[in-house]
């Protein structure tokens, strides 16, 4: 059915709820993980002071994003689960769409924000991601005590 999930991971309460199910699905099914981060740095035009910054700022997203994409294969490895990591740049929810599309994704498991009983069910990348994606798309969304 499933051998190979993508996972997106910016280390979120709502990321990390995705993940877990996301393992435990891949275990169950003996399929490989995919964690993927991704850097969304401000937009252009960017002003001269942030421009000056924006490599130290990309090492510092590429930095965060090598911690919680290992979380996640830390997690999948725990439960016997084979797991690459990968980053990309841009904006999430078309970078999650494109490297599900590019490696072959059979589907891609999220989470989504709690967004109150009478706001949008999903939250806005897992929304267009949904929306967008051409493989099959899981989400766990948050609940409001959670």
């Amino acid at each position: 059915m499933y051998e190979t999930l993508l996972i997106p991971y910016d280390g979120s309460k709502e990321a990390r709820k995705g993940a877990e199910h996301g393992i435990e699905l891949a275990a169950t099914l003996g399929a490989t993980v995919h964690a993927l981060y991704v850097i969304d740095l401000p937009g252009a035009p960017r002003t001269l002071s942030l421009r000056d910054d924006e490599e130290t700022m990309r090492e510092e997203y590429r930095t965060y994003g090598e911690e919680v994409t290992g979380e996640v294969c830390q997690m999948a490895e725990a439960s016997g689960v084979d797991c690459v990591s990968a980053i990309k740049t841009g904006k999430p929810s078309e970078e999650i769409v494109d490297y599900a599309d590019e490696e072959g994704m059979d589907a891609i498991v999220l989470g989504s924000a709690y967004q109150g009983k009478f706001k949008a069910i999903l939250g806005s990348t897992s929304d267009k991601v949904v929306r967008t994606s051409t493989v099959p798309v899981i989400t766990t969304r948050m609940q409001f005590d959670e």
